[in-house]
């Protein structure tokens, strides 16, 4: 079985330590500077932030992935890519 290969990220952004709802503001933000189609890697802190994050995106039409973070066990990275619309 192949094993899915990551999606070309264009932009990346760290929002560990970043307190609810500031996180999911400038994600978003982040978002409308991408053309549609592109995709934005975020690396989160588990629990509340991961959760409110995923769901406002997906909410607002975006593709949502989770993977793990490589290099730090208590953190979560999404994979995000802009809505087409």
């Amino acid at each position: 079985m192949a094993v899915p290969s990551q999606p070309p990220i264009t932009t990346q952004l760290d929002l560990r330590g970043t307190p609810c709802p500031v996180n999911f503001i400038r994600a978003r933000l982040t978002l409308e500077g991408l053309a549609p189609g592109q995709w934005l890697q975020l690396d989160l802190d588990p629990g509340e932030p991961e959760q409110s994050v995923r769901e406002g995106l997906e909410q607002a039409g975006h593709r949502v992935q989770s993977s793990p973070h490589p290099q730090a066990p208590v953190a979560v990275r999404l994979l995000v890519q802009r809505h087409a619309g």
